[in-house]
């Protein structure tokens, strides 16, 4: 989607994993939990992710400023995108924008812990969005199966 410069559509990447950041084609890059992570991601705890997120709650909210719509993506059942993505929700609503919320959830053979994260993570991002839209990782491998995809 960022390779199609879409008209009045700004791209974010948010992440504590200093590389993943790096690699990523969003020409906003916000690197939160510098000094709490030291780049490594959140390693799974949510906690940190969300902490992260606190912290660097004054640069994550300059580009939302003025938006009129939200649409916050993440894979849950990790720690940064977990923990941060309600606490990125909840300043997008006080800038004013409509939120959405568009997840993921983990494959069932990523384990019971992962899945528990994730539903947290879920419930709580729930209380933040305006719309929250969740696919199944699971689901996805029946799509796959078909082997056709559309993108519109």
């Amino acid at each position: 989607m960022i390779e199609a410069r879409i008209h009045g559509v700004e791209f974010i990447a948010v992440n504590t994993d200093a590389q993943a950041l790096h690699n990523s084609n969003a020409p906003i890059r916000i690197h939160v939990g510098k000094s709490l992570t030291r780049g490594l991601g959140a390693g799974m705890n949510p906690e940190v992710g969300r902490q992260a997120a606190i912290d660097t709650k004054e640069e994550i909210m300059t580009p939302l400023k003025g938006a009129d719509m939200v649409f916050l993506t993440c894979g849950l059942g990790g720690g940064t995108g977990t923990g941060a993505a309600p606490v990125i929700a909840d300043l997008a609503r006080e800038a004013g924008a409509l939120t959405v919320g568009v997840v993921t959830k983990p494959f069932s053979f990523e384990g019971a812990q992962r899945s528990r994260i994730a539903e947290d993570g879920w419930h709580a991002l729930r209380e933040k969005v305006d719309a929250l839209i969740t696919i199944p990782n699971d689901r996805l491998l029946s799509v796959i199966d078909r082997k056709k995809l559309t993108m519109c």
